[in-house]
């Protein structure tokens, strides 16, 4: 009875600490998820925020400093803050295997950028009122650019660093009268800003959750015809046979029977397999629509060791293809395999949508070709998916992974949704890796998947 009744308080003393990890846990995972999703959303911003940050660092100085002078500036720091900005306006020429650093590399700019640097510049300039009017304005650019967690978080982080840079330079660390007169109009901006950001995060899933909805019924009511007629063609498949013989033998031997034309008659034999077919064909469409809308969950899903050969053998062997002119136009060159850690189903979609956009895209430019190939590296193993269709403009290049981004002028981008590319994305990132995308306008488009090297098992 002792022994008992210490395991149950030990239980109760530990269940509070398990539940506090828990709820790192969680919270951790829903700051990095809202880390991605703010990359991704400022993603095709990348090349004009570095380029306004490049210039307006110096360009400021010079403001600041001759033209209306305050009574600090800082011209070392400003010329930190335009190289730190330099690479980032260069993130579409970045090397393959340094684009994983590239949301970390954002997030430390904008840190630095916004509210470090003009609560930094705040502090030292006393509260002038060309300050306090440019730390409002940081304010509302981050509202922009954040979610309501990363809004917060960076916020909190920027401003203790701007306040101890602050005091290790000569300044106090007590609040001057002035900030506590201006503190209430900064925090109904930071509030507004996440109540407003909160909105549109819930109208993102929103779209994704009635997508799902949509998805989900239609494949309900298209399965049960669809599963009606495959029964059907199995059942006729089984007698049609004994069917035509008795019409053969009742022909043979003078019998009154209705004229049917040979090329009919032949086609007859063929057509109870084109059905069947086409209802495969119909059904992994299907497929396709329902795990382009449920991308949320991924993070559940089971990994396992995978052949990535055999994911592209059996999405070629899988996909719905119109004709054999159509399947002939995908060259697999099967020279080399790897395993990764990660979902063969997931694996097998994101070559689904890659076909479909490509094949698209070749049928709209009326030429081209399909080229998939492996390579095996020392620190990595890539996937590349190649199509000589039309192309993609460079302008509208970073923004393909963009969740509901659609291009009209080429199906590259999953035209109506917008969704394809971005479940790819997500895919590969899930197991660990990142996917890139090469195009030239009227030459290729290429996607390259770089995964990380497993141990065989």
């Amino acid at each position: 009875m002792l022994e008992s009744a210490k395991r149950q308080i030990a239980a109760r003393i530990q269940l509070p600490k398990y539940l506090a990890n828990h709820a790192e846990r969680k919270l951790l995972g829903r700051l990095v998820r809202s880390i991605e999703q703010s990359v991704q959303y400022s993603t095709p911003k990348f090349v004009a925020i570095g380029a306004l940050a490049v210039v307006g660092f110096p360009l400021y100085y010079w403001i600041w400093g001759h033209l209306f002078p305050q009574p600090y500036e800082n011209l070392p720091l400003r010329l930190f803050g335009s190289v730190l900005f330099l690479p980032l306006m260069l993130a579409p020429y970045w090397p393959i295997n340094m684009r994983r650093y590239l949301a970390i590399y954002w997030y430390i700019a904008i840190t630095f950028a916004l509210p470090f640097f003009f609560t930094f510049m705040l502090l030292k300039n006393q509260g002038s009122l060309a300050w306090l009017m440019s730390a409002l304005v940081a304010i509302f650019l981050m509202i922009l650019l954040l979610d309501w967690l990363n809004l917060i978080f960076m916020i909190l982080i920027g401003t203790t660093v701007a306040w101890l840079g602050n005091w290790l330079t000569g300044g106090g660390l007590a609040m001057p009268a002035y900030l506590l007169e201006h503190l209430p109009i900064f925090l109904f901006a930071v509030v507004a800003g996440g109540l407003v950001t909160f909105t549109r995060e819930m109208v993102a899933q929103e779209k994704l959750g009635t997508m799902l909805t949509a998805a989900s019924n239609i494949a309900h009511e298209l399965r049960t015809p669809l599963l009606g007629i495959k029964s059907g063609a199995v059942g006729l498949k089984r007698y049609l046979p004994a069917l035509i013989d008795g019409f053969n033998l009742a022909r043979e031997n003078g019998l009154a029977v209705a004229k049917v034309r040979t090329g009919h008659f032949d086609s007859m034999l063929n057509v109870l397999d084109r059905i069947h077919l086409e209802v495969d064909r119909s059904n992994t469409v299907i497929d396709m629509l329902l795990m382009n809308a449920t991308q949320t969950n991924l993070s559940q899903t089971p990994l396992t060791y995978c052949s990535m050969a055999q994911c592209i053998d059996s999405a070629l062997d899988r996909y719905p293809f119109v004709s054999e002119d159509e399947r002939n136009l995908v060259h697999w060159n099967r020279g080399v395999d790897f395993q990764f850690i990660g979902s063969e189903t997931l694996t097998i979609h994101v070559f689904f949508n890659f076909l479909k956009n490509a094949i698209h895209a070749i049928a709209r430019a009326r030429k081209g070709t399909i080229d998939i190939w492996l390579v095996i590296r020392e620190n990595c193993n890539e996937v590349h998916f190649r199509d000589s269709g039309p192309g993609i403009p460079t302008t509208v290049l970073p923004q393909v992974f963009a969740r509901f981004f659609s291009w009209s002028g080429s199906a590259e981008s999953d035209v109506g949704t917008g969704v394809g590319l971005a479940f790819c994305k997500s895919v590969v990132e899930c197991f660990g890796g990142h996917i890139v995308c090469h195009s030239e306008l009227n030459e290729f488009t290429e996607f390259v998947i770089v995964l990380p090297v497993t141990a065989p098992q």
